[in-house]
């Protein structure tokens, strides 16, 4: 099953994939004969108002560092991936975000949450175009955090919705036992 959430409209700020990207991590390894670079160690790589937090992240580049023209192509991240911007959140256990096809694509367990909101599967492919987020239940096992009121179901997306209360709303009663 997939499921496609699209952000409201207020939120569907476009993201600017062109932004300068800015990282922390414990450790940085050049590896520019291959043209990538090899961050470990709470990762923390930031782009406009995206945040995107790892434990081991790849950053795979066109041109040479050493003459000053890279242009990032790709970021792959592993470990507990968190991506972030101001009106949702998802993780999962691998990401891939492609700079040129403007395209996150998360693995492992994804959970996307927005506000209240939350649905769970395998695989979630977030298009920084359009705001849209789809969601795949393939592989997906196990159950969520107890409590939550979702639960995982093999194969499929899982989630929860939270209703507004309406002032007109009166208390559930219970029905009469018959």
């Amino acid at each position: 099953m997939t499921l496609t959430a699209s952000v409201p409209a207020a939120a569907q700020t476009r993201h600017d994939s062109s932004a300068p990207i800015d990282f922390a991590s414990d450790h940085f390894e050049l590896q520019d004969r291959q043209n990538r670079v090899l961050l470990t160690g709470n990762v923390r790589i930031t782009q406009a108002e995206m945040t995107l937090t790892a434990a081991r992240t790849t950053v795979t580049y066109t041109g040479q560092i050493t003459d000053g023209s890279p242009s990032v192509s790709r970021l792959d991240a592993s470990g507990g991936v968190t991506v972030s911007r101001p009106d949702q959140s998802a993780r999962g256990q691998y990401a891939v975000y492609d700079l040129n096809r403007r395209v996150i694509t998360m693995l492992g367990g994804v959970t996307l949450r927005q506000g209240p909101n939350v649905i769970q599967g395998a695989r979630l492919s977030i298009n920084l175009d359009s705001g849209r987020a789809t969601i795949d239940g393939s592989g997906v096992g196990g159950s969520a955090t107890p409590g939550s009121g979702v639960q995982n179901q093999g194969g499929r997306v899982t989630g929860r919705f939270s209703v507004p209360k309406r002032a007109n709303d009166a208390p559930a009663t219970p029905a009469p036992k018959q």
